[in-house]
């Protein structure tokens, strides 16, 4: 299954990609990719931190429930090609999210940049190791001796799916609200939690 998304690569703004491609080309350690996205997400958690001194007061008549998936991957034995499909898929929509040029924010734009740069390295990271895992399976057949073929991308497929409706929600709410500084707040505290949330996986992946 191909982890190359072609609209990812439709949705890098060449002003972005000034910034993006001075950080040079990821080629690093598998073995060590939980620790670079626990870093990475945590980085990334301090940023949206401060990027705004504090939620407006007046932003709260207009929060909404996103409805982050909770059970990603609770529906089956946690494998690490799911988890590190579904870290792909957050980033990828994240990354996508704040690469708008719509923001009406008084965000620190360098901390906005930096967020950019964490989420592109991280989304090279994680191709670059679903890319190896993919090859191994080729060679080994590891995904038809172990009974996995199809339940298995089912279970990624539903994944992705849910995250992609996640963020779909949080992008029509930002274009109903005409990307409007409240909008951009709101949208701040709920990646936030995203982030928070996919900690979690990164631990999975070191466990196991």
């Amino acid at each position: 299954m191909s982890t190359k998304p072609d609209v990812f690569r439709m949705c890098v703004w060449p002003a972005c990609l000034v910034g993006l491609l001075s950080t040079g080309i990821l080629s690093l350690d598998c073995n060590l990719l939980h620790f670079h996205l626990r870093k990475v997400t945590w980085q990334n958690l301090r940023l949206l931190s401060n990027t705004s001194s504090s939620f407006p007061v007046e932003c709260l008549q207009e929060t909404t429930a996103f409805e982050l998936p909770q059970e990603i991957l609770s529906h089956t034995q946690p494998v690490k090609r799911y988890i590190k499909e579904a870290f792909y898929e957050m980033s990828i929509q994240a990354f996508n999210i704040f690469s708008q040029h719509t923001f009406k924010t008084t965000w620190e734009k360098d901390y906005l940049k930096q967020i950019q740069i964490g989420l592109y390295q991280q989304l090279q990271y994680l191709e670059q190791c679903l890319e190896e895992e993919e090859k191994e399976k080729e060679d080994s057949k590891e995904m038809e001796q172990n009974g996995m073929n199809w339940s298995g991308a089912m279970v990624s497929q539903l994944s992705n799916l849910e995250l992609r409706r996640y963020f779909n929600r949080i992008d029509n709410f930002l274009k109903e609200k005409k990307y409007s500084h409240c909008a951009w707040e709101i949208i701040r505290v709920e990646i936030r939690r995203c982030f928070y949330y996919f900690q979690k996986f990164a631990v999975l992946l070191r466990k196991k």
